[in-house]
């Protein structure tokens, strides 16, 4: 599977005061990771089986405490998602919450490999991310990113079975007007999914990727 290697940009958990980026804060000292045996909870278990019954293929990890607020829960490693009529890669995707990788399934083949065939007239192959577990705090606060829990992925660019690439820093704006209708159908459609969706139109923070984040909360821009 093709990984591209893009360096992480800041991502926020939720808007507050003024709107500052979650970039990497400062990590707090901690001792060496504690890593438990994979024995997921009831709910992690549940969730497992949902996930499976999507196609996905992943593999369970082990639980893990790395630093204060930052876990690793119920998590997986997905390697690749199931279509309508076809697999899709995942570049660059670390740990994520099974619930997490549950709702990114379910967005990747109904909100964005049905986009992809309506407004580009091609099926998706590939989505290139720029990460998801990051032990690190939103920048300026004490609090921690979703990252930190696992609980988010960021988004770089989606590549077609054409070969087209259309990625968020280089189409958001500067792509042709069915590319740019495309990104923010996906970026609507992950709205009705996810608890908070960042793209570039809620600061330059987020010009490259859209930060999808489970959780109660309801924020889309």
């Amino acid at each position: 599977m093709a990984c591209i290697a893009i360096g992480l940009s800041g991502c926020q958990l939720l808007p507050s005061g003024g709107g500052r980026a979650d970039r990497p804060g400062p990590r707090t000292p901690t001792s060496a990771p504690q890593t438990g045996a994979v024995a997921p909870s009831l709910i992690g278990q549940q969730c497992l089986a949902k996930l499976g019954a999507t196609g996905a293929s992943f593999s369970p990890l082990p639980n893990a405490y790395d630093a204060p607020g930052c876990t690793r829960i119920d998590t997986v490693s997905l390697s690749d998602l199931r279509g309508d009529a076809g697999r899709f890669g995942i570049a660059n995707i670390g740990p994520v919450t099974c619930q997490t990788a549950s709702t990114f399934a379910g967005w990747v083949r109904y909100g964005v490999d049905r986009a992809a065939r309506a407004y580009l007239g091609s099926p998706l192959a590939r989505i290139e991310t720029m990460g998801s577990y990051s032990c690190r705090n939103v920048a300026g606060t004490s609090r921690r990113s979703a990252h930190a829990r696992a609980e988010a992925i960021d988004v770089a660019a989606f590549v077609l079975e054409d070969g087209r690439r259309i990625s968020v820093i280089g189409d958001w704006q500067g792509g042709n007007s069915d590319e740019r209708q495309f990104l923010r159908v996906v970026r609507e459609s992950a709205c009705k999914r996810f608890g908070t969706v960042l793209s570039p139109d809620y600061n330059a923070a987020h010009a490259d990727h859209l930060h999808l984040e489970v959780g109660d909360s309801s924020f889309c821009r």
